[in-house]
C-alpha cells in the first residue's frame, strides 16, 4: 500500500547541505528567528491562494440525487459508499464523521464517486485509522470536506492513498494528520485546498511504477506542513517539506501560496519532468523555496520567493560551512532535448527573490551518477540510460555513457529576474549574499571517470548554464567551480565565465 519506499535522499554535497532544506534544525532558537510570512506585502498572489482562514462554502443541502451521509452513525460514509454503485454522489452532513475504530478501516470510492462536505463537515481519523480515502478506483471528486488526525505511516498518505488516477481534490482542508495529506495519481488535480500542519508533506507526488503524469496543483495553500520533523528523526532522508514530487511527467503547480513549512516548500526530486511553476508565493520556509534535483525540463516564472532557506543555512554558516545554499537549489537537474517537453531547458524568468539566504545555486555532485556508491536513489538511474548496470568500465568513460549515465545540471537559462537582499532588514552574516555554480570535487569509486575538477569545470564553463538579463539590489558574491572559490561582480562577468551579461547591479536593496 502507498508508495514503495526507495533510499531517496539529499544530494550528495557536504554534510551540512542534508540540513539545509530540512528543517535539520528544529526551530529558529539559536540559529535566529527567520522572518515570517507577510501575506499582506505579497499582493495578489497571497490573496489567491489564502485558504485556511476561509470558510469550507459546501452546500447547506444535499444536491439533488445526492446520498446523505449522518455523523451521528459510525462508519456511515463507508457503508454508503460500499452499498452504492459506482458513480454516486454524497452529502456529508455537518459534524464530526467517523469511520470503524481500526487501523485500516477506509473509504473505498467506487469509479467516478463525488464525495462533498456541508459546511462543517469533518472526517476525523481519531488518531486511529491510517487513511481516509483509499483504493484503485479512478475519477473520483472530494469538495469541501475536512480530512484531519488520520496516521499513515511515513511517506504514505490520507487522501488517495491508493494514487489513483484522475482525482479531483478542491476546496477541502486536510490538516493535522500524520504523513502526507495526499498521494497523487495520474492527472490529478488539487485545487483551492487548505493543507495545514500536516506530519511529513502537503502534496506526496507519486505513484508506483513512476506513472504520475499531467498533474494540477493550483491555488492551494501549503502552510506547517513536517510537523514531526523527518529529517531530525532521519538525517538525510531527504523526506520533508511542503510539497515533493517524485518520477512525475508533466506538472502545472500555479498560484498556490506555500509558506512557513518546516524543510523545501517545493521540491521535484528524481525523474520528474515537463514542470510548469508559475505565480506561486512561496516564502518563509525552513529550507529552499525550490529544490529541482535529479530532474528534466521545467519553466519557473512569475514566483514571488521571500524570506525562505534561514533556519538551517543560518546555522551551518555560523558552524563555519561555506556551501552557498541556494533558495532555488538545482542538482544535477536541466534541460535535456531528448526527453519531450514543452521546453528543452531549466528556465527561471521574471521571479522576483527577495530577502532570502542566497539566490540561485546550480550544483552537481561529481560522484552522483548511475550505478556510483554515492547515487542515493538506490537503483535509479537517467531517463536516457534504462539500464544503470551499462554505467560501468569501460564503456562509461566515453560518449554516450559518459554523459548518459549521469543527471547533468545543464542549458539552465535564468533571465529577467529580481534579486534583492536587505541586510539592514534581514541581519545576515557574509554568507548569504551568494549565487553559484559549482560541483564537487570527483574523488570515487575507483573506477568512477568524473574524477578531480572535471564536473566543475564543466558545470561552470561548458553545459550552457547561463545567468542573463537580471536586477540585483543589495551586495552580492558568485561561486564558481568548487565551493571555495568566490568571485566578485567583475570577475563573474569577466572571461572566461561571461555571466550576467546585460543584468544592473545596484548597492542599494531598495533601488
Amino acid at each position: 500500500m502507498g508508495m514503495k519506499w526507495r533510499h531517496w535522499a539529499w544530494p550528495a554535497a557536504p554534510l551540512a547541505l542534508v540540513l539545509l532544506a530540512a528543517t535539520g534544525c528544529t526551530g529558529t532558537s539559536d540559529a535566529g528567528a527567520k522572518p515570517s510570512a507577510s501575506p499582506s506585502m505579497s499582493g495578489s498572489r497571497a490573496a489567491v491562494a489564502r485558504i485556511c482562514d476561509k470558510p469550507s462554502g459546501g452546500p447547506t443541502k444535499a444536491p439533488k440525487g445526492a446520498v446523505t451521509v449522518d455523523p451521528k452513525k459510525v462508519n456511515d460514509l463507508a457503508a454508503k459508499t460500499k452499498s452504492h454503485p459506482a458513480g454516486t454522489t454524497f452529502w456529508l452532513r455537518p459534524g464530526k464523521h467517523r469511520l470503524k475504530a481500526a487501523r485500516y478501516a477506509q473509504v473505498i470510492p467506487k469509479k467516478g464517486d463525488i464525495y462533498i462536505g456541508a459546511p462543517g463537515a469533518v472526517l476525523d481519523g481519531r488518531k486511529v485509522n491510517q487513511y481516509a480515502f483509499g483504493g484503485q478506483a479512478s475519477d473520483v471528486e472530494i469538495r469541501h470536506l475536512t480530512v484531519e488526525r488520520f496516521v499513515p505511516p511515513q511517506n504514505e498518505g490520507v487522501v488517495n492513498h491508493g494514487s489513483a488516477d484522475r482525482w479531483i481534490i478542491e476546496n477541502s482542508t486536510i490538516q493535522r494528520n500524520k504523513g502526507a495529506a495526499m498521494m497523487t495519481g495520474a492527472h490529478q488535480r488539487i485545487r483551492a485546498n487548505c493543507l495545514r500542519d500536516n506530519g511529513q508533506y502537503g502534496v506526496n507526488g507519486y505513484k508506483d511504477g513512476d506513472t504520475a503524469r499531467g498533474l494540477v496543483v493550483e491555488g492551494n495553500e501549503v502552510v506547517g506542513n513536517n510537523t514531526d520533523d523527518w529529517e531530525k528523526k532521519q538525517p538525510g532522508c531527504g523526506c520533508t517539506g511542503g510539497m515533493k514530487f517524485w518520477a512525475v511527467d508533466g506538472a502545472d503547480i500555479r498560484g498556490n501560496w506555500i509558506h512557513d513549512n518546516r524543510g523545501a516548500g517545493l521540491w521535484a526530486d528524481n525523474n520528474n519532468n515537463d514542470f510548469l511553476i508559475e505565480n506561486n508565493l512561496i516564502e518563509a520556509n525552513d529550507g529552499a523555496a525550490l529544490m529541482y534535483e535529479t530532474s528534466y525540463n521545467a519553466i519557473v516564472r512569475n514566483n514571488t520567493m521571500r524570506n525562505n532557506n534561514w533556519v538551517g543555512s543560518r546555522r551551518s554558516a555560523e558552524r563555519g560551512d561555506s556551501f552557498p545554499y541556494g533558495t532555488i537549489y538545482v542538482s544535477e537537474a536541466g534541460g535535456e532535448p531528448r526527453v519531450k517537453a514543452r521546453t528543452d531547458k531549466l528556465d527561471i524568468y521574471r521571479n522576483l527573490l527577495e530577502n532570502n539566504w542566497n539566490g540561485i545555486t546550480l550544483w552537481e555532485n561529481s560522484n552522483r551518477y548511475c550505478n556510483s556508491p554515492a547515487n542515493t536513489s538506490t537503483g535509479e538511474c537517467t531517463l536516457l540510460v534504462k539500464d544503470l548496470k551499462k554505467c560501468a568500465r569501460p564503456g562509461i568513460a566515453k560518449p554516450p555513457l559518459y554523459d548518459d549515465c549521469r543527471w547533468k545540471t545543464q542549458r539552465v537559462d535564468i533571465h529577467d529576474n529580481r534579486f534583492v537582499l536587505d541586510k539592514s532588514v534581514v541581519k545576515c552574516t557574509e554568507k548569504c549574499d551568494r549565487m553559484g555554480v559549482l560541483s564537487l570535487y570527483g574523488t570515487y569509486p575507483d573506477w568512477s571517470p568524473y574524477k578531480g575538477t572535471k564536473v566543475g569545470k564543466a558545470i561552470a564553463l561548458k553545459q550552457h548554464n547561463r545567468w542573463r538579463d537580471n536586477v540585483y539590489r543589495g551586495s552580492w558574491k558568485f561561486v564558481v567551480e568548487d565551493q571555495s572559490k568566490v568571485v566578485d561582480r567583475e570577475d563573474w562577468q569577466d572571461a572566461p565565465y561571461k555571466q550576467d551579461a546585460g543584468s544592473t547591479f545596484g548597492r542599494k536593496a531598495g533601488g
